[in-house]
């Protein structure tokens, strides 16, 4: 975990509010399995450092390290599936106000195991809340991306328009990215890169991870998104004889 640095650590010490009773969760979407050196991991670590800074508990996992059945059912194994690890991951989704989804970038993409991880998201977003909203209403999400090529505005784009789509509120700048030299050149974490010196990422990565928290704040203290005009419980219930509401698929 890098240390932080006076600047860093001082906005961690002048903290606008209480974060400690925040949960935060990433999903590391690499293709490289545990204990790979992940560089998307190491910029993310940044991230992390200040959110342990000021005593939000954080869970992370890589998803390549699951078996996560294709397809957009909560549980994969009740369609045909021999294994799904998803239903269990699941748990620790919900368990998070801050949802952090890291991917590195290929061909100008996102990871295809981002895909799969945004896909299992979606089968669930179907399910609801107390209050008669979509699952992940009152929860926040951001992205972080790496590469040594073009396209990490364009994943994070896609990334986020997935996570709002989904039911999460997404804050002002919640992406952070760092691209080495076009071609073979230099990871993130690799020695000469100069990634995690990097003052243009360090800054968006910090601006990230505040904006997350502001908003998780919030949130939090709201008792969630208000619940008005968005409910699908009403909705089921027949507020719009004139549409019916379409088979969740």
């Amino acid at each position: 975990m890098p240390a932080l640095n006076d600047r860093e650590r001082a906005l961690c010490d002048d903290a606008p509010a209480r974060y400690d009773d925040l949960t935060a969760l990433f999903v590391n979407c690499t293709l490289k399995p545990s204990p790979e050196l992940s560089h998307t991991q190491a910029l993310a670590d940044r991230s992390i450092a200040i959110l342990e800074a000021v005593g939000v508990a954080v869970d992370q996992f890589r998803a390549v390290d699951h078996d996560l059945a294709p397809g957009v059912y909560p549980d994969m194994t009740e369609h045909g599936a021999a294994r799904d690890d998803w239903p269990a991951l699941f748990e620790r989704v919900m368990a998070a106000d801050i949802l952090v989804l890291l991917t590195p970038i290929w061909l100008g993409e996102k990871s295809s195991v981002a895909t799969r991880v945004i896909e299992r998201l979606y089968g669930n977003s179907g399910q609801l809340n107390d209050a008669g909203q979509y699952a992940y209403y009152g929860r926040t999400g951001g992205v972080i991306v790496t590469g040594n090529e073009d396209g990490a505005k364009h994943c994070a784009m896609n990334v986020l328009y997935s996570l709002q789509h989904l039911g999460y509120t997404v804050p002002p700048q919640a992406d952070a990215a760092w691209l080495g030299e076009a071609g073979p050149g230099p990871s993130y974490a690799d020695d000469g890169s100069g990634g995690p010196d990097n003052d243009f990422t360090n800054r968006n990565t910090t601006f990230m991870t505040w904006n997350l928290l502001h908003m998780a704040r919030w949130l939090k203290d709201a008792g969630g998104f208000p619940a008005h005009g968005n409910q699908r419980t009403l909705w089921d219930a027949g507020c719009r004889s004139d549409a019916p509401n379409p088979e969740y698929r």
